[in-house]
């Protein structure tokens, strides 16, 4: 990750373009007892070890919780802060693919477990950005991550249509591929929340809760029983996360 900043640091500048006029999202909409308890109802059934509150247990107690829960989560949108204990990480080292070394550092993703009642307000946050994202049209029409009813299996069916689409008329195609190395560990954060305001509209509470959840954030590295001591995240995003 140091290296990949490294080789970078001389870069130009990043540019900008600007969101169209009328573009603008301030403020998160207030949560409501009825949201949590659904959204709780919908988490997956699994667990980390670290995790205080088992998802099962969670799943169970969701009429009893469910009022605290509102009450914390409205108050962090309100005020556009994250809770310090919502930006600790436990990293479990995962190879990323099963025929790679597994001496070597560089093949293992770092995948952050987060606890379960973070993920949950990420999950109404990320909601809230995809639906005022999409009711303004700032998404690429032919982007297919992070998109209901789009995923790799689109894009590979946009891409294989142009191929063909250019032979059969006769022309000749050339499918170029580019993968952006350490992407999302090396996300640099005043560029990233520049864009968001910039580019995006984001702005106001918005933008500073995104402030606050990339910023103060800790983790600990975990393998089998032995684990390091807690280190600061300077830069990149948590890969395990809902954002």
């Amino acid at each position: 990750m140091a290296d990949v900043r490294a080789l970078t640091a001389n870069a130009p500048p990043p540019s900008f373009s600007s969101a169209p006029s009328g573009c603008t999202f301030a403020d998160f909409q207030q949560l409501t007892v009825n949201d949590v308890t659904a959204a709780i109802r919908l988490l997956p059934d699994k667990h980390c070890a670290s995790d205080p509150i088992p998802t099962s247990l969670l799943k169970d107690c969701s009429d009893v919780l469910a009022p605290f829960l509102v009450e914390l989560y409205n108050k962090s949108l309100r005020t556009g802060l994250l809770p310090a204990v919502f930006k600790a990480a436990y990293i479990t080292p995962l190879l990323k693919k099963s025929d790679l070394d597994p001496a070597d550092v560089r093949c293992y993703r770092p995948i952050s477990n987060l606890s379960v009642i973070s993920k949950l307000l990420e999950r109404f946050v990320a909601r809230q950005l995809l639906d005022y994202l999409t009711a303004a049209k700032l998404l690429p029409e032919l982007q297919s991550a992070y998109r209901a009813f789009h995923s790799a299996e689109t894009a590979v069916l946009k891409v294989l249509a142009d191929i063909l689409l250019a032979l059969d008329t006769g022309d000749i195609a050339v499918l170029t591929l580019l993968d952006l190395s350490a992407a999302f560990d090396t996300v640099d954060y005043p560029t990233l929340l520049r864009r968001l305001e910039t580019s995006y509209g984001i702005g106001g509470t918005v933008l500073g809760w995104f402030a606050s959840y990339l910023s103060g954030r800790i983790q600990t590295i975990r393998c089998g029983m032995s684990a390091s001591d807690a280190s600061a995240v300077l830069c990149g995003v948590p890969q395990g996360s809902v954002l």
